[in-house]
């Protein structure tokens, strides 16, 4: 069954390599946050935060954590789609998230949920973005129209009922 619609701005394409396959015949996991990885790099290239950028101003950013869900498996040759969409962002740092859709199936595979901070190369310190990079995070995020809020973002891990918990008996 195919999702209704792809929400988010398409950052990245690619196809599911041999070299993704693991043991279950299907993407391993580490493959799904590389490629997540990619559309945040272009999603970063949209903000003018290129190599060139780096290298030239010392300025990038560092991802602080993130949060994965799988959803659906993803197969040798299978053609993907990566979307994000900002969800806030300040002076210092930028809270997205991103979906991974079969290219075909038009299926939801999985999301990524990230927070990145903006750092000084230089003195390895958060710091404001440059007033251009902030310009076009503004901008980006002005063409996401009315994209919902994703239920996933935020989502703790948890067992309903667990037969054992860390520091005493299920309830």
């Amino acid at each position: 069954m195919a999702d209704k619609q792809i929400i988010g701005i398409e950052v990245s394409r690619g196809r599911v390599l041999p070299g993704w396959i693991d043991v279950n015949d299907h993407m391993n996991v580490a493959y799904y946050v590389l490629a997540f990885d990619g559309g945040v790099d272009a999603l970063w290239d949209r903000f003018g935060i290129t190599d060139e950028h780096i290298q030239e101003m010392k300025s990038s950013t560092f991802a602080v954590e993130s949060h994965v869900i799988y959803r659906r498996e993803l197969k040798l040759d299978d053609p993907f789609i990566v979307t994000a969409q900002i969800l806030a962002f300040d002076e210092k740092r930028i809270h997205q998230f991103q979906r991974l859709y079969h290219a075909e199936g038009l299926f939801l595979a999985a999301t990524a949920e990230w927070m990145n901070l903006h750092v000084d190369l230089v003195t390895r310190r958060v710091a404001p973005w440059p007033k251009a990079i902030l310009e076009d995070i503004q901008k980006v995020a002005n063409t996401q129209g009315d994209w919902p809020y994703p239920h996933e973002a935020g989502r703790q891990m948890r067992v309903p009922r667990p037969i054992f918990t860390v520091g005493g008996a299920a309830a």
